[in-house]
């Protein structure tokens, strides 16, 4: 019982983790084109 227990919290900590870097790397991308000089 105990390693079904913590089977699932890794995953779940894995799930949690990968949507984290996500998120940062979407944002850093939204701060990349904010901040993109204007070629014009």
């Amino acid at each position: 019982m105990k390693k079904i227990v913590l089977i699932l919290l890794a995953v779940g900590s894995a799930l949690v983790a990968k949507r984290k870097l996500e998120e940062s790397k979407a944002e850093q991308a939204l701060w990349a084109e904010a901040t993109d000089p204007v070629n014009s």
